[in-house]
C-alpha cells in the first residue's frame, strides 16, 4: 500500500505531502489544478520515464518520495541489494537538464530497476490505457496475462528462437548455382591474394620503421664516420684518442717529481679507454649503416603491397589475416554445404514440430481463458450498467511468430440485439471506461499488486452509469488501495479518504496544493462538483445525502 507521497518542485508544487489511507483515495479539483501532477509525480517515483519540463520553473532540481508498506517484493529486495523490513522508500530525483538518481531504501538502482519493482507495487490505469483496448495489437497481452499463460509462452518463444535460428542459416547456405560459383571465385580469389601477402601483424609498422631508418642512412653515415676521424685521427692529424694517450704519458713521467700528478695521469688513462670505447661503438654503428639501394627498393615494394592489402581488407594486418580466416570457412561450408543442408532440414523440421506442439499448448490455454474473460467481464459490464453487453474474445489462427500462433481481438455489442464488433467502432467514449474498468476488475484478481490508480476512468460516464462506476471503485477498495482522479461526485462520495487538489497565484508564481478534507469539506467539494459556483444549500444537502448513501452502500460490501 501507498502510505506516502512526497512531491517537490514537480511543475506547479512547490511541496506536498499526501498520505494515502487504505480502500478509495480520491483526488478532485478544479481543470487545470494540478490533479494529473500528482500521479506524474507518482510515475516518476516508480520509475517512469521524465523530462526536464517536470522540474519547476527556477528550481535546480525536483524530488519525489514514494513509502509503501506491505508489499510482496522480499525477492527482488534480494536480488537488487536492497535491505527490507516491511517499508520502503523510492526516491527519484530529477535535475534541471533531465537527468535523474534514483534510490530504493537508501540504496541507488537504475530507473530500469526502479521500473521493475513499480510495477510489482502498483497498477496505473491512464488515459492511455482506453487507447489500449481499441489497438487490437495490445488484445493477446491482456489475454496472455489473464490466463497465466508465461511459463508456456517462455517456452514456445524459446522453442520458436531455434526455430528461426536454424531457418535464418538454411537461408543463408542455400542459394542458386550461378550464386554459388560466384562466392567461390570470389573467395578463391580473396584467399589467394591474402596468402601472397604473407601477413604479419606488426610487419607494417616494422618496415616502415626501417625505410624512415634508411632514407636518412647517408646523413648518419656521415655523422659517424666525422666523429671516428676525430676520435682516432687521419693521415693529416692525431685523433683525441692519440692526443689523450700523449697527455696521459708526459704527465705519468712527471708524477716522479709530483705524486700530486697520479690521480691526474689515471683520469687521463680512464679518459683514453673511454674515448677507444667510443671509437669502437662508431665502428660497428658504420658497418649497421651499409646497406644496398635494392634493399630500399624492396622495401617500398613491400610496403606497397601491404598497403593495398590492409586497405582492401579492414585496414590491419589483424583485419586482413581474419578475412583470410573467414573465407577459408566460408569456402570450406560452401563446398561441404549440401551434408550441412541436408542435417539443417532435419533439424528445421524437428524446430517447427516443436514450436507447433507448443503453439498449439498455448492456443488452447488462450482458449480457455478467453472464454472465462469474456464471461468475466460481460458480469463486470452488467454491474456497470450495461445490462445489455456482450463481449467475446476471438481467437484466430496465423502463421508461427514470436508470440504464438494465434491472433486475438476483442469485440462486443454495447447494446441487446446488436451484432458483435470490434470495440473501436461499436464503444463510445463512456462505454469504453467501463470496459477498461471492468477489465482492471477481472485482471486484478489475478495479480499480487496492492494499489490501483485510476486516472480519468470517469469519461463519458454520467447519472446511473456514473454512480455504478463509484460502486465498483469502493468494491475494489475493499481488497486492494485504490487512487482516482476523478469530476464526479459519485465517486468522490464513494472516498474512504478524499483530497482537493487547488491551485492559486501568489506574487506572480502558481503553486498547487493538496489538502485532505474532513467532513465538512468534503460536503462542500461534493457540493462544487454536483453544482459548480452554485453552491447552495439544497446542493449542499444533495452532498451530505449521497455521502450518507455511499456510506450505507459501503457498509454492505463485503470484504
Amino acid at each position: 500500500m501507498l502510505t506516502l507521497l512526497h512531491i517537490e518542485n514537480i511543475a506547479v508544487v512547490e511541496r506536498a505531502d499526501i498520505e494515502f489511507g487504505p480502500g478509495l483515495n480520491v483526488l478532485t479539483g478544479e481543470t487545470g489544478a494540478g490533479k494529473s501532477i500528482v500521479i506524474d509525480s507518482l510515475e516518476a517515483s516508480l520509475g517512469w520515464r521524465t523530462s526536464r519540463e517536470l522540474v519547476r520553473t527556477g528550481a535546480g532540481s525536483a524530488l519525489v518520495t514514494a513509502t509503501f508498506t506491505g508489499a510482496e517484493v522480499s525477492d527482488w529486495c534480494e536480488e537488487n541489494g536492497v535491505p527490507y523490513e516491511g517499508e520502503l522508500v523510492l526516491t527519484r530525483r530529477i535535475s534541471g537538464d533531465g537527468k535523474s538518481a534514483c534510490r530504493v531504501n537508501g540504496v541507488p538502482v537504475s530507473a530500469v530497476q526502479l521500473r521493475e519493482l513499480g510495477l510489482r507495487l502498483i497498477d496505473i490505469h491512464g488515459q492511455g490505457d482506453g487507447q489500449r483496448l481499441t489497438n487490437e495489437k495490445w488484445h493477446l497481452s491482456y489475454l496472455d496475462g489473464y490466463g497465466g499463460t508465461r511459463e508456456e509462452l517462455d517456452a514456445y518463444r524459446r522453442a520458436y528462437r531455434e526455430y528461426m535460428d536454424v531457418s535464418g542459416e538454411l537461408r543463408a547456405l542455400v542459394m542458386d548455382e550461378g550464386e554459388r560459383e560466384r562466392r567461390v571465385d570470389m573467395l578463391n580469389f580473396q584467399i589467394k591474394e591474402l596468402e601472397r601477402a604473407r601477413l604479419a601483424p606488426g610487419e607494417y609498422g616494422e618496415k616502415q620503421k626501417r625505410r624512415e631508418f634508411l632514407k636518412s642512412a647517408g646523413k648518419l653515415s656521415d655523422a659517424v664516420r666525422d666523429a671516428a676521424a676525430c676520435l682516432l685521427g687521419s693521415e693529416r692529424s692525431d685523433g683525441a684518442v692519440s692526443l689523450i694517450e700523449s697527455a696521459a704519458g708526459g704527465i705519468s713521467y712527471a708524477t716522479r717529481w709530483s705524486e700530486e700528478l697520479t690521480g691526474l695521469a689515471q683520469k687521463l688513462t680512464d679518459l683514453k679507454y673511454a674515448a677507444e670505447d667510443a671509437a669502437e661503438d662508431l665502428r660497428d654503428m658504420e658497418s649497421k649503416l651499409e646497406f644496398s639501394p635494392e634493399e630500399l627498393d624492396e622495401l617500398d615494394a613491400r610496403l606497397d603491397t601491404l598497403k593495398r592489402v590492409m586497405r582492401k581488407y579492414g585496414g590491419s594486418e589483424e583485419a586482413a589475416l581474419e578475412t583470410l580466416e573467414r573465407s577459408k570457412k566460408e569456402l570450406e561450408e560452401i563446398e561441404f554445404s549440401d551434408e550441412r543442408i541436408r542435417k539443417l532440414e532435419v533439424d528445421l523440421a524437428s524446430a517447427k514440430h516443436r514450436a507447433n506442439k507448443l503453439a498449439s499448448a498455448l492456443t488452447e490455454k488462450r482458449k480457455k481463458a478467453a472464454g472465462e474473460l469474456a464471461r468475466a467481464i460481460e458480469a463486470e459490464l452488467k454491474s456497470l450498467s450495461m445490462a445489455g453487453a456482450a463481449f467475446t474474445v476471438e481467437l484466430r489462427q496465423r502463421e508461427l511468430g514470436p508470440d504464438g500462433a494465434d491472433e486475438v481481438r476483442f469485440l462486443m455489442a454495447a447494446n441487446a440485439g446488436e451484432s458483435m464488433g470490434r470495440i473501436v467502432k461499436v464503444a463510445s467514449g463512456g462505454e469504453l471506461s467501463r470496459i477498461m474498468l471492468a477489465m482492471k476488475t477481472v485482471l486484478s484478481r489475478a495479480d499480487t499488486v496492492g494499489a490501483m490508480v485510476f486516472d480519468e476512468i470517469d469519461t463519458g460516464v454520467s447519472g446511473i452509469a456514473a454512480q455504478r462506476v463509484a460502486e465498483k471503485l469502493a468494491a475494489i477498495g475493499r481488497d486492494k488501495q485504490v487512487i482516482c482522479v476523478t469530476h464526479l461526485p459519485q465517486i468522490a462520495a464513494m472516498a474512504d479518504q478524499q483530497f482537493s487538489i487547488e491551485k492559486r497565484v501568489e506574487g506572480g508564481r502558481t503553486y498547487t496544493s493538496v489538502t485532505r478534507l474532513d467532513g465538512e469539506g468534503r460536503q462542500n467539494e461534493i457540493a462544487r462538483l454536483t453544482g459548480g459556483d452554485n453552491v447552495t444549500k439544497t446542493t449542499i444537502l444533495a452532498a451530505r445525502e449521497q455521502l450518507e448513501a455511499a456510506e450505507k452502500f459501503k457498509k454492505g460490501v463485503k470484504k
